[in-house]
């Protein structure tokens, strides 16, 4: 036995103990030694689905007893796993990936082992969000570190639509999963319901082979998935933006791409016309813009520009 397996064996695990064991999101060496012997002990193993949690055991050199317990089914489940408790079992139990509980079934087992008076103790391991949160950057500093677990988006565009107005106005980073079906249509609707300028991380395939975390603004995002038909497949977790980092940005100097589009337009066109399309283009303000413009012609030298009056 490795030092690292006799670390994970010489805690204590006792009996009539319900084990909530987080397994991994896509690669299966994320799964910790703890969690890899709680598995191998317990006399059973209730999980989301038997054959995805069979594929996972077999990977790993185990095998244990399956229960399915599913959300269509988590409440009768439950009174069978408390039974099986009372009588002095251990049980852990696992979702199809991640931390169970989180957008996961596991939640109602959990509180009627609680209820029973029974023993409930988590592992700690892998979640999409957190693992998306991760590599967020200073999108978490707009609000201190805080941020907002969203689970699912509505599926329906008019509730989707509403939710995101709402989410739009917190001040810290937002976190949510999204479906391989449905993202195209809920990257539109942030483009639509967020200023442009708002960054979102997209996570997709997170610890598989072709995992992707790119940083781009919502109005960039439409464009990005459509560019590959691959990046329409898989699984994702999108991290938006808080309005406090993006509303900062609005109330002093334009960001560096409005700039940048300002700087190409101001050759071509009077200052306020140029100001409106940068603004129209990377979602900065126009008044910001137009008095950069006009700061930067005089930097220049430039004469008044004649048609500023206009519009």
């Amino acid at each position: 036995m490795s030092d690292w397996t006799q670390l994970a064996a010489g805690q204590t695990y006792p009996a009539g103990t319900l084990y909530v064991v987080a397994t991994p999101i896509g690669n299966v060496a994320d799964l910790s030694l703890r969690a890899l012997h709680v598995l191998g002990l317990a006399d059973a193993i209730a999980c989301e689905d038997t054959r995805n949690t069979g594929q996972l055991l077999s990977r790993v050199g185990l095998q244990r007893p399956l229960v399915a317990v599913h959300e269509h089914n988590e409440r009768e489940a439950a009174v069978r796993i408390v039974e099986r408790l009372t009588a002095g079992e251990r049980i852990a139990y696992v979702s199809d990936a991640g931390t169970p509980g989180i957008s996961d079934p596991g939640a109602r087992l959990v509180e009627a082992v609680r209820a029973a008076g029974l023993k409930v103790v988590p592992l700690p391991g892998p979640s999409a969000a957190v693992t998306a949160l991760s590599v967020a950057g200073d999108m978490l500093e707009s609000g201190e570190g805080r941020f907002t677990f969203v689970g699912f988006l509505p599926g329906k565009a008019k509730a989707r639509q509403d939710a995101i107005a709402k989410l739009a106005a917190l001040d810290h980073a937002w976190v949510f999963y999204e479906a391989p079906h449905r993202i195209a249509e809920t990257l539109a609707a942030l483009a639509d319901g967020l200023p442009g300028t708002r960054r979102l991380l997209i996570g997709r395939e997170l610890t598989k082979l072709f995992e992707e975390t790119p940083v781009l603004t919502v109005a960039e995002a439409p464009a990005w998935l459509a560019a590959e038909a691959t990046r329409g497949k898989g699984e994702f977790v999108l991290v938006v933006e808080g309005a406090g980092r993006a509303e900062a940005a609005d109330d002093g100097a334009p960001n560096p791409e409005a700039e940048r589009v300002l700087k190409l337009l101001l050759p071509e066109l009077p200052a306020k016309r140029a100001a409106k399309l940068a603004a129209a283009i990377t979602g900065a303000k126009t008044d910001a813009l137009y008095k950069l413009a006009l700061a930067q012609r005089a930097d220049r030298g430039d004469e008044g520009d004649e048609n500023d009056g206009e519009d």
